[in-house]
């Protein structure tokens, strides 16, 4: 039992001496998900080497630009006018953060968003290593039904406030952090961490297969090929309109995304679907922002009648993927 082994390193089991000597436990509220969204409020809980909480940072940032889905954050243009610019925090922000492992839910997002926002003030995040809470309950093995936040806290009984506040977000997430960090030592499991490397995409070298533009940012095609886990879930078939997505759903990605598409195949795997780097008789969706082009992807899902939907919409259908098992038309 879970508990059963928290209680025992809490009542003197050894520490593993490999973990890490501290943590920041970060959440981060943004514009939106692409490459050029902005942070607009920031969260730090920094906890010693065994979960405890040692104090909390919060602060807005002003984007510089419209605050993009305020229904999901609640921040509007007239909250964030006044507030400091990213510039203006990053010195505290790295205080908050030097030395200390990056904690976050789907840390990948946070940690990119983060470096981005340190490359534009042409300064680096203290940061050398991340830890993702999502991976760290896989390894745990956790009976979770999904890997939302919200549901990891409600399995170690926290009680969320005020989600997509990145304050309250980080609090609920180092609440959570702490019996998985015990759990993890009780048990001797290794801690997923994962090296976290400075973004330089806005500096004068253009990456490899990007033209140089200068100095600006401009979003590449190319991107090292990645070995993904199995889907873990049968396939349930084809996408129909109107219907969510299922756990199992084979998914492909055609042409160019705003959101990295990195990111964006790492969320469709957290949600359970499988992400393919073909199309098939068996691919239940095709994702592609030009539906007209000729790519070999789009000139297959025309001759099998796959389902083709763009970004926008696919970010949408993510938020509500169906358990795997669910019916067509059944939630």
């Amino acid at each position: 039992m879970l508990e059963d082994r928290t209680t025992a390193v809490s009542a003197g089991t050894p520490w593993p001496a490999a973990y890490p000597q501290g943590y920041a436990v970060v959440d981060v509220e943004t514009t939106g998900l692409a490459r050029d969204d902005r942070i607009i409020s920031a969260a730090v809980y920094r906890l010693d080497g065994r979960g405890e909480v040692e104090d909390h940072w919060y602060t807005l940032v002003n984007p510089e630009r419209d605050p993009g889905p305020v229904w999901i954050h609640g921040l509007t243009s007239e909250v964030l006018d006044g507030a400091p610019l990213f510039a203006d925090v990053a010195e505290e922000f790295a205080a908050r953060l030097d030395g200390r492992v990056l904690v976050a839910h789907n840390a990948v997002f946070d940690w990119q968003m983060i470096a981005r926002e340190y490359a534009r003030a042409k300064s680096e995040p203290p940061v050398k290593q991340r830890l993702c809470t999502i991976a760290l309950s896989k390894e745990l093995g956790l009976p979770l039904q999904n890997h939302k936040l919200e549901t990891l806290a409600a399995h170690f009984g926290v009680v969320q406030r005020r989600a997509h506040h990145a304050l309250d977000d980080a609090r609920v997430l180092a609440e959570a952090f702490r019996p998985s960090l015990r759990a993890a030592a009780a048990g001797g499991v290794r801690l997923p961490l994962l090296e976290c490397r400075p973004l330089t995409e806005w500096s004068q070298t253009p990456r490899i297969g990007q033209q140089a533009s200068g100095g600006g940012y401009r979003p590449s095609s190319w991107r090292p090929s990645r070995r993904r886990p199995a889907c873990p879930y049968p396939n349930p078939g084809r996408f129909e309109d109107g219907s969510p997505l299922r756990q199992g759903m084979r998914v492909a990605f055609s042409g160019d995304t705003s959101t990295e598409r990195e990111l964006l195949e790492d969320r469709a795997v957290e949600a359970g679907l499988h992400v393919s780097t073909s199309v098939s008789r068996l691919t239940s969706l095709l994702v592609t922002n030009d539906p007209d082009s000729g790519t070999s992807k789009v000139v297959k899902a025309r001759q099998f009648g796959t389902p083709v939907v763009d970004e926008a919409a696919f970010g949408q259908l993510l938020r509500d993927v169906a358990p795997a098992g669910t019916p067509a038309g059944e939630r």
